[in-house]
């Protein structure tokens, strides 16, 4: 695959974008074999526990990651009982980081149905949340998978140290775009970079290949983050919580461009409205506003293009086959998803 024709399925109509439920058909059957191991694992005695459980099971994701490991496992040789193990690791791990998310966050929904923090309150939530960790821990150490444990626990400490620095940043109100990246790449990047490497390693002792893997997810890893951002920029209905970043005053990479394009009179001033606790729908849309008209939403959907064509270079290494088209759109799909 050339420069030019990675550059031209970056730059094909976004409407045109295959879905992940397209993407996901050729592998159908082993994202089901996926189902089965996860399930097991959640299994437990405990009623309170499997209430929660059968609750969260309603709670169907997009199943992103799980893709990301099978098809990664695919492209470097044939999916086996090690790639389900990862993808059980790394979904237990996504699914606890989120209902810890979603307590710290105080959210009210997760996936169109109450979370569990609104439903079972704060406690029950941190549990739940610290028993998938521990699952996922032990899954690895019943296969006696110390690789993909090394994999999993360095992406759970530099997820921990990323949201850490963006809390930091946050009350500081002192982000610069070099802190941004280090935060997504931390925060977000860290977990798609692990999806990728486990996919390797359950398939492929070739360091070279994996390498070329953990580069591959760092840079998709940086699209999905800028896309989410761009995100909560948007006035259209986008199944995400438009707008929160902006009343919790994280500062995203949309704003640190329209903030570097802007006059010093300005953009002192928007600053200080960032920092407002208490903002209302005109504070917002004033954000918005000076976002836009400073090329704020330009300079970080270009950034998430130039992360996104890396991957599709680095894609562009490995053999021709469907498992690489899939690869190919699936990138597609993060930059152009619409939550």
């Amino acid at each position: 695959m050339t420069q030019q024709a990675t550059e031209n399925i970056i730059n094909n109509n976004s409407t045109s974008i295959t879905s992940l439920e397209q993407i996901q058909k050729p592998i159908a059957a082993e994202l089901s074999d996926f189902k089965k191991h996860f399930r097991e694992n959640l299994k437990t005695d405990v009623f309170l526990l499997n209430r929660i459980i059968n609750y969260l099971l309603r709670m169907k994701g997009k199943e992103l990651r799980p893709t990301l490991v099978l098809l990664s496992a695919k492209l470097c040789g044939d999916i086996t009982g090690r790639t389900y193990t990862a993808a059980t690791m790394i979904e237990l791990l996504h699914t606890a980081t989120l209902i810890h998310d979603d307590v710290v966050d105080e959210a009210d929904r997760r996936r169109g149905l109450l979370s569990i923090n609104k439903v079972w309150k704060n406690k029950a939530s941190v549990l739940l949340g610290d028993f998938l960790l521990a699952k996922g821990l032990l899954v690895a150490v019943d296969s006696e998978e110390t690789e993909l444990l090394k994999a999993l626990s360095t992406a759970v400490k530099r997820m921990s140290e990323g949201e850490l620095r963006q809390l930091k940043a946050s009350k500081l109100q002192n982000m610069t775009e070099e802190k941004y990246y280090r935060i997504i790449t931390e925060k977000t990047g860290s977990l798609l970079v692990a999806c990728c490497e486990c996919g390797a390693i359950s398939t492929s002792v070739d360091e070279p290949t994996r390498q070329r893997m953990r580069d591959i997810g760092h840079h998709i890893g940086l699209a999905f983050q800028i896309r989410d951002d761009l995100l909560d920029y948007s006035h259209r209905e986008t199944g995400k919580s438009s707008g929160n970043d902006i009343i919790e005053r994280k500062i995203t990479l949309p704003f640190i461009a329209a903030l570097d394009k802007s006059g010093m009179l300005e953009a002192r001033k928007m600053r200080w409205l960032y920092r407002k606790k208490k903002k209302g729908d005109e504070d917002v849309s004033r954000i918005r506003e000076f976002v836009n008209k400073n090329g704020g939403l330009t300079y970080a959907h270009q950034k998430m293009e130039e992360h996104a064509g890396k991957a599709l270079i680095l894609l562009s290494e490995f053999p021709e086959s469907e498992t690489r088209d899939l690869f190919s759109e699936l990138i597609r799909f993060v930059i152009y998803r619409k939550k």
